[in-house]
């Protein structure tokens, strides 16, 4: 009799595919879903807000608060899955409350009613992802981390490829019609929430309760934690700092003259350079250190932005919208790897929720100084900026960062 393990019996087989198991599998297969929704609609976004009255100021204050709410959240519910000993019931809310936010973002186009629905969804992602990513470190070991987590940064984004080709297609039909792919989106983010009812907690993990666990219980984490994570996250919230939201370099792109069909294309041609890099990237932090390919795609970051903001016809985008993929590759997965192969097991999700909710802040005031700085002085000076101080963090985590694994 054939059942659905079968498939994953001889995927396992093939030497590559070693080391990641079921669990894995459901939970990448979750994030394609949950991705292909969200990025359906991301390419998008800033010009649909701009349609519908938002200034380039004015975008970069939502996604900067946006990401300062979840980024509390974060925190929170990162404690919380470690105190109960439980990681899916967090996973399943989270891609419940993202789905939901899709087609209210379509519903009405008051900027209040913007501003929640773009929080709800990035609320939702703030409950799963601590749980989340706990979940696949407990599914690997400290050798294994750079496969595991680049494998599923592989499926989660493509994901983020197959959306905007969806979104690519439509609008080649009905043209600015962006309010019905909210509704579009609203389909694979229902696929997401069932294949996460395929989810099972480690029996042995619950916890009866969950004692001290406040708002605001990472800023108490992050006064005892070691100091080789500390060392590690303020290099990487110093480079969030700079790390603004994706939709400037769309943006840059759309200013250049780029029309929508080209700038979605490109979006989607990024993400399949970071969708297609990921996996084996991973597999080479493995073997050459976490921290060297890290600061790799540092350096490819910097390149990218300095790129972009001189760029001028649409091959040099393609050009450095490559080497920007190549740096989500090098840096996304790999950054919770290494997170999770410093800290204890039983805190994983308290260390990875910690840093992203420092991180959210870290967001919301690199998309607003962004937006401001472009706003200011042009889209090339806020580009180069980055790209400079990218480079400092890159000599910061040679010098100063240590590896060290306690998992």
């Amino acid at each position: 009799m054939w059942t659905t393990d079968k498939p994953l019996v001889f995927l396992a087989n093939i030497p590559a595919m070693k080391h990641i198991s079921k669990s894995v599998w459901i939970l990448s297969i979750v994030s394609l879903f949950a991705d292909m929704a969200s990025e359906m609609l991301y390419p998008v976004l800033p010009i649909y807000l701009k349609n519908i009255g938002f200034s380039v100021v004015l975008i970069g204050i939502l996604e900067g608060v946006a990401e300062a709410v979840a980024g509390l959240s974060k925190g929170y519910f990162g404690k919380l899955s470690d105190s109960r000993g439980r990681r899916v019931p967090f996973v399943q809310a989270g891609y419940a409350l993202s789905t939901l936010s899709k087609p209210l973002m379509a519903v009405f186009v008051w900027p209040l009613w913007v501003f929640f629905a773009r929080t709800l969804d990035r609320f939702g992602k703030g409950i799963r992802i601590a749980a989340r990513d706990a979940l696949l470190s407990d599914e690997a070991t400290a050798k294994t981390k750079g496969k595991v987590f680049g494998f599923h940064r592989s499926m989660d984004t493509l994901g983020a490829v197959l959306g905007p080709l969806l979104a690519l297609v439509y609008l080649r039909w009905y043209p600015t019609d962006y309010r019905t792919l909210f509704f579009i989106a609203f389909v694979p983010g229902l696929l997401a929430i069932a294949a996460s009812m395929l989810l099972r907690d480690k029996k042995g993990k619950q916890k009866q309760a969950s004692v001290g666990v406040s708002l605001f219980s990472f800023v108490k984490y992050w006064k005892i934690s070691h100091s080789s994570y500390k060392r590690l996250v303020i290099g990487l919230l110093v480079f969030a700092l700079v790390n603004s939201s994706d939709a400037f370099l769309l943006l840059k792109a759309k200013e250049s003259g780029l029309n929508d069909a080209s700038v979605i294309s490109l979006y989607i041609f990024y993400n399949l350079i970071f969708a297609l890099c990921s996996f084996p990237l991973g597999i080479l932090a493995d073997r050459a250190g976490l921290k060297a390919i890290f600061v790799v795609g540092l350096i490819l970051f910097s390149l990218s932005y300095s790129g972009i903001a001189f760029a001028s016809d649409q091959i040099l985008f393609y050009v450095f919208f490559f080497s920007y993929g190549l740096f989500s590759a090098a840096t996304d997965g790999i950054s919770k790897a290494w997170i999770t192969n410093i800290v204890t097991r039983e805190e994983t999700a308290t260390a990875i929720g910690t840093f992203t909710a420092f991180q959210s802040i870290s967001t919301m005031i690199a998309s607003t100084l962004t937006g401001v700085i472009w706003f200011r002085f042009g889209s090339a000076t806020a580009l180069v900026i980055a790209s400079a101080i990218s480079l400092f963090v890159a000599i910061y985590f040679v010098a100063f960062v240590p590896v060290r694994s306690v998992a």
